[in-house]
């Protein structure tokens, strides 16, 4: 019996197409400016995974990508507008991928808020996940 973990996803007009063999790790719900205006939304939900673990199947021509700061660059489709993933050059070892169009159930769970104090005026942060106001420090 097989145990591998894989996970699909793709855009909206289904041009790009992608999987994930592996854990999905540091998911997180981001409320900074750059997230909220990238998904058109009050946060987003991303997730790490490892580089290696992330290839495309399809469409990686229709990816097109804009630097958001020095060396992080947000990628999306050129057709459809949908946010795929980011790329940081300080670790090019990851890739931050836009869990909402991930089509798998995903099984790891996101561990906190970060950004809270850019978060929208509208918007109550519900739950008893950590709160950050920006990333957390490791111990």
């Amino acid at each position: 019996m097989n145990n591998k973990k894989i996970y699909t996803g793709g855009c909206l007009c289904g041009k790009i197409r992608f999987e994930i063999s592996g854990d999905i790790q540091d998911i997180i719900y981001c409320h900074c400016s750059h997230c909220r205006k990238a998904q058109g939304s009050a946060f987003a939900t991303n997730g790490n995974v490892d580089a290696e673990k992330f290839k495309f199947i399809s469409g990686e021509n229709d990816l097109t990508g804009f630097e958001v700061a020095p060396g992080q660059t947000k990628y999306f489709c050129k057709i459809c507008g949908s946010p795929i993933m980011s790329k940081n050059n300080n670790h090019p070892d990851k890739v931050r991928v836009r869990l909402g169009i991930i089509e798998s159930d995903i099984i790891e769970k996101p561990s906190a808020h970060i950004f809270v104090n850019s978060k929208a005026n509208w918007e109550t942060i519900e739950g008893n996940l950590p709160k950050f106001e920006g990333y957390p420090t490791k111990k």
